[in-house]
């Protein structure tokens, strides 16, 4: 992903997260990046959730639940139980299912037991039905003609499987012309602008409000038509003469769409900085509207995640005199920087409390 490209990626999530308007007025959005399946990767992805059912999910902690964690939580029982007798046939040897149990067990989400030498479990609490709505959107902030009837074949196989609520394409106000002539009308286009300057200078140890970058604003050029995930989809499989195709049952959407509401709840849009340097002297972040975004001292300019690593050439560690307050227990600006994306990060998962204040 190129430098423009990330930068705006994230700008698309802090505008959403802040600002979208979900179809229920009472649902609370959760945003996230580069999820999907397999096949496809969208992105941004908005979750709408049940408010009551997003505070109950808070109940199984900060992290993610995989799709065998999911499958063992979901059917756990209120009382103790074997394990065949509880869990439904998972068409995989049961030996895996154990693995699952035990995983679960140590980290906090499910009880487990050995009676008889037979394994029993019980559930911490009734997984909650917590999403309402899933919808996701291509960032492309420089697209032309051609990218866009490239663009356009993706967005009709999402169109026709029919996995997200909503499709959306969000590009530069001046790029309109070119999506809305060559993206199917069932996709929503989203065109962005910047709202104000950067300003200069470097934070006062890499925390928010010295330092300011463009942010955006957002308006609707074309509004998507809603999706049915309730039906069933047709996944292309082959855009060769003739197109084969297959049909996904709806079952097998609602897992995959529980599948993505759980990694966008446990990975945020935030956790860039879980694969950069923000322990490198030159990692700055700078206020960019509602979200912030990270920025290269070195490079003077915002870098991406592939660029800030330990193998960059620039990579200069921070100096020991940085870490002195609270180090080692808080860390140098390094850390700081990973707390306060954590902290914003737990301000859109009611009810976590404390328990997440070491996450992404």
């Amino acid at each position: 992903m190129g430098g423009a490209e990330f930068g705006f990626e994230l700008r698309v999530c802090a505008w959403a997260e802040r600002h979208w308007t979900p179809a229920d007025p009472d649902s609370r959005v959760l945003v996230a990046r580069q999820l999907g399946t397999q096949r496809r990767r969208w992105d941004t992805v908005l979750v709408e959730a049940d408010p009551a059912g997003l505070r109950a999910r808070a109940a199984f902690g900060p992290d993610e639940l995989d799709a065998d964690l999911l499958d063992v939580v979901r059917y756990a029982p209120a009382d103790w139980t074997y394990y065949r007798d509880a869990l439904p046939d998972p068409g995989y040897p049961w030996r895996y299912v154990r693995e699952a149990i035990h995983r679960a067990s140590a980290r906090g989400v499910l009880e487990e037991r050995k009676r008889s030498n037979r394994i029993e479990i019980r559930r911490i609490a009734p997984y909650p039905d917590w999403v309402r709505r899933v919808v996701a959107i291509e960032n492309k902030p420089d697209l032309d003609a051609s990218a866009a009837r490239a663009l356009a074949n993706q967005l009709e196989r999402d169109v026709a499987l029919g996995l997200a609520d909503e499709v959306w394409v969000a590009t530069r106000a001046d790029r309109t012309r070119a999506l809305v002539t060559e993206m199917p009308s069932a996709a929503g286009v989203l065109t962005v602008e910047a709202t104000d300057d950067a300003g200069g200078g470097r934070t006062d140890g890499r925390l928010p409000g010295a330092t300011r970058a463009p942010a955006i604003d957002a308006d609707v050029a074309w509004h998507p038509r809603a999706l049915d995930p309730d039906a069933s989809g047709v996944r292309v499989t082959d855009h060769g003469d003739p197109t084969t195709f297959e049909y996904v049952a709806p079952a097998e959407k609602r897992e995959t769409r529980a599948r993505i509401a759980e990694r966008a709840y446990g990975r945020g849009w935030r956790a860039y900085a879980d694969t950069m340097r923000p322990d490198c002297r030159a990692f700055d972040l700078r206020r960019a509207g509602d979200g912030h975004v990270p920025y290269c001292h070195a490079k003077d300019r915002e870098q991406t995640a592939a660029e800030c690593s330990g193998s960059c050439a620039e990579f200069a560690p921070e100096p020991p005199g940085w870490r002195q307050r609270g180090w080692p227990i808080e860390g140098g600006p390094g850390s700081a920087v990973k707390r306060l994306l954590a902290e914003r990060r737990r301000r859109h998962r009611p009810g976590l409390g404390d328990r997440s204040a070491d996450t992404k």
